[in-house]
C-alpha cells in the first residue's frame, strides 16, 4: 500500500526541530557509509529546464526526488522549481509513499543551513542576515533560531512587498527585523550570512565579508553557471558541503572559483557529515570565515520524508492507494 501526501498535508504533520536533527543525522550517517547519496545527473528539458532525479538510501527505505528547474516557469507565473517524493522499501521494493516535494524541500534545505551554522558559527553569533525574503528565508530564519539566540534580523529583497511579507511570516519569533537596502548592507551587519536568492551572477563579494562570519550559500539553482557568492568570498572562507560528489556535478559557486583559479577541488572536499562527526574541521578560531555550500542532497529529503511519512500514518492523515490492485 502507498501514502500519498499533498502539500497541505505535508505542512501540517513537518516539526521543524524534528527534521533539523533527523537532517543532521543523516549527513553524519553518510560521512560513516552508513547513507548513499550519489551525485545526479541532470536531464536537458525545453526552454532551458533540466530535470535532476536526486537519489539516496539509508535506514531501510529509498527515495527519489524528481526535480525539475524550469527558468521559463517564470513567465507563466509559475513556481521555477517543482519536485515530487517517491520512497520505497529497500527490503521488500513496496513504494511506501508519493509526496509532493516542495514544504520537505524548503524544511529540509532550511534544517541543513542550522545544521551547518550549528556546527560552524561562531557560539555568539547573534545577528542573522538573509540576502532574499522569500519562502527560503522564512524557514532560514526558524531554523536558525533554533540553534542560535537570534537578536536582530537584518534582510534585503528586491522588492518591498517580499520584505513585508517576510516580516508578518516571522512575527511569532519576536525577533526584530530590519530592512536593509542593498546585499552588501546585509553582510555588514550580519554574524550569520544566508544567501536566499535565484542567482546567476555573485550577489556577495568577498571584499565584503568580515573576520568569524559564517556564510550559508543557499539559493542559487543547482546548475555550474550560478552562484551567489564570488570566488574571492569562496578563496577567503574554509568551505563546507552538503556532499563533494554532488557539489562537483552542480556548484557553480565552486566550479566558477576552481574555474577562475581562486581555490583547488580539495578547498571543497570537506562534508559536512564529517565535521559533524569530528573528522575533519570546520572552524578552527574566532577569525575564521566559513562557508556552508548547500546544493541539496537526496538524503535530506529522505530523512524528512521518512518523518513525514511517520506521523502522517500515526495522524491517519493521506490517502492510500494499492498500486497492486
Amino acid at each position: 500500500m502507498t501514502l500519498v501526501l499533498t502539500h497541505s498535508e505535508i505542512t501540517g504533520l513537518i516539526d521543524r526541530g524534528e527534521v533539523r536533527k533527523a537532517v543532521e543525522k543523516a549527513h553524519a550517517d553518510l560521512a560513516a557509509g552508513r547513507f548513499q547519496n550519489p551525485a545526479p545527473r541532470a536531464l536537458t528539458l525545453p526552454d532551458g529546464g533540466a530535470a535532476i532525479p536526486m537519489i539516496a538510501t539509508g535506514d531501510g527505505a529509498v527515495t527519489v526526488k524528481l526535480l525539475c528547474d524550469l527558468p521559463a516557469n517564470r513567465a507563466r507565473g509559475l513556481p521555477t522549481q517543482r519536485s515530487t517524493i517517491a520512497m520505497t522499501s529497500a527490503i521488500t521494493g513496496e513504494c511506501l509513499a508519493i509526496l509532493d516535494g516542495r514544504a520537505v524541500t524548503a524544511v529540509r534545505t532550511a534544517a541543513a543551513s542550522a545544521v551547518a551554522t550549528d556546527h560552524l558559527a561562531r557560539g555568539s553569533a547573534s545577528v542573522l542576515g538573509l540576502v532574499g525574503a522569500g519562502n527560503l528565508a522564512i524557514e532560514h530564519a526558524r531554523a536558525i533560531a533554533q540553534v542560535r539566540d537570534i537578536s536582530r534580523i537584518v534582510v534585503w529583497s528586491r522588492r518591498a512587498a517580499t520584505v513585508d511579507a517576510f516580516r508578518v511570516a516571522v512575527e511569532d519569533l519576536s525577533i526584530p527585523v530590519e530592512s536593509v537596502p542593498d546585499a552588501a548592507a546585509v553582510v555588514g551587519a550580519a554574524d550569520i550570512v544566508c544567501t536566499l536568492t535565484p542567482a546567476r551572477e555573485p550577489v556577495v563579494r568577498g571584499s565584503w565579508l568580515r573576520a568569524g562570519q559564517h556564510v550559508n550559500a543557499v539559493g542559487a539553482p543547482p546548475r555550474p553557471d550560478h552562484r551567489e557568492v564570488d570566488s574571492h568570498g569562496m578563496a577567503r572562507a574554509r568551505i563546507v558541503v552538503d556532499s563533494f560528489p554532488t557539489v562537483m556535478a552542480k556548484s557553480g559557486g565552486v566550479l566558477l572559483a576552481i574555474a577562475e583559479g581562486a581555490i583547488t577541488e580539495d578547498d571543497a572536499r570537506t562534508e559536512l557529515g564529517q565535521v559533524i562527526l569530528g573528522s575533519a574541521d570546520g572552524r578552527t578560531g574566532d577569525d575564521d570565515v566559513t562557508l556552508f555550500e548547500s546544493v541539496g542532497v537526496g538524503l535530506q529529503d529522505l530523512a524528512t520524508a521518512a518523518l513525514v511519512l511517520a506521523r502522517a500514518t500515526e495522524h491517519g492523515v493521506g490517502t492510500v492507494i494499492d498500486f497492486g490492485a
